[in-house]
């Protein structure tokens, strides 16, 4: 266990910032699910309805370094492009 002030403080800040990211990419996670749930279950209202507000946060967490922007630009991409199809047809 670290015994000098500044290692014990960077102990906290450690924790802190994990515990902050682990709730920013539960948050991702679930939102992603909600989108993809109203694309399987083929409900093109729904799955439109969610698709700004996904976007968005993918976008968010991009800026908060919780996603790799590559990943992010995948995502939006993919998602997009799957919303896009259910409402054609």
């Amino acid at each position: 266990m670290a015994s000098h002030k500044s290692a014990l403080k960077r102990i906290r800040q450690t924790h802190q910032r994990t515990a902050e990211n682990r709730t920013h990419q539960t948050r991702l996670r679930h939102q992603i699910r909600k989108l993809r749930l109203a694309l399987d279950a083929k409900d093109p209202a729904q799955a439109k309805s969610l698709l700004a507000p996904t976007l968005s946060l993918i976008d968010r967490m991009m800026r908060k370094r919780i996603l790799h922007p590559n990943t992010a630009s995948r995502y939006k991409s993919r998602l997009t492009l799957r919303v896009n199809a259910l409402a054609k047809v």
